[in-house]
């Protein structure tokens, strides 16, 4: 019989390479939650995430094609997460009013990025202004959240619930007080119940929606 059999996987302490590398590449992702999230994105080199992460700088470029690379890997899971989390609130309340499905997405989407003091950092500041690259990240997610926020606006237009009108510009001035008010609250300490802030932005939201 001829041929070369297969080369066996290396096990590392019951652990496959792949285990190891993907617990590698985790440990960089919580490495970089609590750097930028707390000293933030420039001021935290590859150097110290490897160290906090207990790589070698070898193994951070074979996750990672660059800080930049590992900065928008973790600005995608946190708001895939808030993505996820508005999706699955309005869909429990099809048929609710308006009023309500606003209310309830609004809670979801700062609920999940305000619940840790580090994504809402991530979230709606250390991605600004990083570099084009990041930019054209950031812009993206922003039209993908325009394009729900556009949606539901339809939705209550056809329901009667809405002035009919192009909410396009509107879409952008509500991300905008979105992520000023999240931001501005969770840096003056959280000083009030996220539900105020949530009521708030449900009035603007809703207000918005009736204007002519």
């Amino acid at each position: 019989m001829t041929g070369t059999a297969p080369a066996a996987r290396r096990d590392y302490g019951g652990r496959t390479a792949n285990q190891r590398r993907a617990e590698r590449r985790q440990r960089l992702m919580t490495a970089a939650l609590e750097l930028f999230g707390t000293e933030g994105y420039p001021a935290t080199s590859i150097e110290r995430l490897c160290a906090r992460a207990n790589v070698s700088t070898r193994n951070f470029y074979e996750e990672f094609a660059s800080r930049e690379a590992l900065l928008i890997a973790l600005h995608d899971q946190i708001t895939q997460q808030a993505f996820d989390a508005v999706s699955a609130a309005v869909a429990e309340i099809e048929d609710a009013p308006t009023s309500v499905r606003i209310d309830r997405a609004i809670e979801a989407y700062i609920g999940t990025t305000s619940s840790d003091p580090r994504w809402t950092r991530i979230a709606y500041v250390e991605v600004i202004g990083v570099s084009a690259a990041v930019e054209r990240h950031r812009l993206a997610w922003r039209a993908r959240l325009g394009r729900m926020l556009e949606a539901e606006a339809a939705h209550a237009v056809a329901r009667g619930e809405a002035t009919n009108r192009d909410y396009s510009q509107t879409v952008m001035a509500f991300i905008g007080a979105v992520n000023e008010l999240v931001y501005h609250w969770s840096i003056h300490g959280r000083q009030v119940p996220l539900t105020t802030i949530k009521d708030e932005l449900t009035r603007l939201a809703l207000a918005a929606l009736r204007a002519e």
